[in-house]
């Protein structure tokens, strides 16, 4: 079913609470800004305990469906934007520039405190296995997680500049022959980007809300 669909039933009040709550979690499935259980985790912190409490049900539907909403809101500028640079020429987007047809690279609306849910989330079920194997990547990557949780999602230039040389070293793991070669590594490192990913958007953010767009442009 589409996410509609489930969130038709999420706001169905004839339906069993856990049917309800089992419709949100499948919305979740279909979007999942942040991934899926650190999704679940940030809306109950957002909306409350929605397993057992019919309000805080919506109130986590409606910020799910808030995010989403300004995902597909960049889908479409982005749309408008490629048509333009086709129009000049342009017929193919360059590799890193940003696409939200990837999908969402943050969650709209909230992206510093999502992010830095998520690498707190991360940080305690995830990292730890990943920083199990001797890494000075990973290792790097580690002090600047640290060092963003603990800034509340800001980094130094220093600590940016370590981030951004822990995802380019990343990259070029995955880019080269890392999943033919071992898997468990490939997945592994993958699951570092991700973490990396959150870190870099919670810092993003935090950057812009010290410097507004009328800042930047002088």
């Amino acid at each position: 079913m589409s996410f509609s669909a489930y969130a038709r039933h999420v706001r169905n009040p004839a339906l069993p609470h856990r049917r309800r709550v089992s419709a949100l979690r499948s919305c979740v499935q279909l979007y999942r800004p942040i991934g899926f259980h650190a999704t679940l985790s940030f809306l109950r912190v957002v909306a409350g305990p929605f397993e057992r409490d019919e309000a805080a049900l919506l109130r986590a539907l409606d910020a799910l469906s808030a995010s989403r909403a300004g995902w597909h809101a960049e889908l479409r500028e982005y749309a408008v934007q490629r048509r333009a640079a086709k129009r000049r020429g342009e017929r193919s987007p360059r590799p890193n520039d940003p696409n939200p047809n990837r999908g969402p690279g943050c969650w709209y609306g909230a992206p510093q405190q999502a992010a830095v849910h998520a690498l707190a989330f991360w940080r305690r079920r995830r990292l730890p296995a990943l920083l199990v194997w001797p890494d000075p990547i990973a290792s790097q990557l580690d002090s600047c997680v640290t060092a963003c949780l603990a800034a509340g999602g800001s980094l130094t230039p220093a600590q940016r500049q370590a981030l951004a040389g822990a995802v380019g070293a990343l990259r070029r793991r995955i880019q080269g022959s890392l999943w033919r070669d071992d898997q468990a590594a490939y997945f592994r490192t993958w699951g570092l980007l991700t973490v990396a990913r959150h870190a870099q958007v919670a810092t993003d953010a935090a950057r812009a809300s010290d410097h507004p767009a009328s800042d930047l442009s002088e």
